[in-house]
């Protein structure tokens, strides 16, 4: 999950609907859920992605991956932060929160989602569209809670 493709993604699906203003987007693993910083906006979607645990050959796909974004537009200046929830492998003894692979498509609907959000809440637009689904993968086995950050911080909207 490379910074540049997120980056490349969301400058294309920004260009032409900002209002001219520059954004710049950066992963921050410090950003927690219901607490953006004074003047921050926060916008938590899910996403389907794969995970692959560090420590045995174990990988799982999963359609309960959260993603939280805080924004920010001050003086023609828009930062989004980004950060993406962990799980962990459910075969291991003390199995490390691995980072999701989320699909290229999956990415380009959460910036199509991110760029309206960022429209209606800094921009004060009025947009009807509601919000893209993302690409669903099959998977065989229920969400597990214990093994999902999102879960542990409350935001998980499968285990709320």
């Amino acid at each position: 999950m490379a910074l540049s493709e997120w980056t490349s993604v969301f400058l294309g699906e920004a260009k032409g609907v900002l209002h001219g203003d520059t954004w710049k987007l950066r992963f921050d693993p410090s950003i927690q859920p219901n607490s953006p910083e004074p003047g921050w906006k926060e916008y938590v979607s899910n996403t389907g992605a794969r995970f692959r645990c560090t420590q045995c050959p174990r990988a799982w796909p999963s359609n309960r991956v959260m993603v939280i974004f805080h924004m920010r537009l001050s003086d023609g200046k828009g930062r989004v932060k980004v950060k993406s929830f962990k799980q962990s492998c459910n075969k291991c003894t003390n199995p490390p929160m691995v980072d999701p692979d989320i699909s290229t498509e999956n990415i380009t609907i959460l910036m199509k989602n991110l760029v309206m959000k960022i429209r209606r809440k800094c921009y004060k637009e009025k947009l009807d569209q509601g919000d893209y689904n993302h690409e669903w993968l099959e998977v065989n086995n229920p969400h597990e809670p214990n093994h999902c950050e999102g879960c542990k911080e409350g935001i998980c909207n499968s285990c709320s």
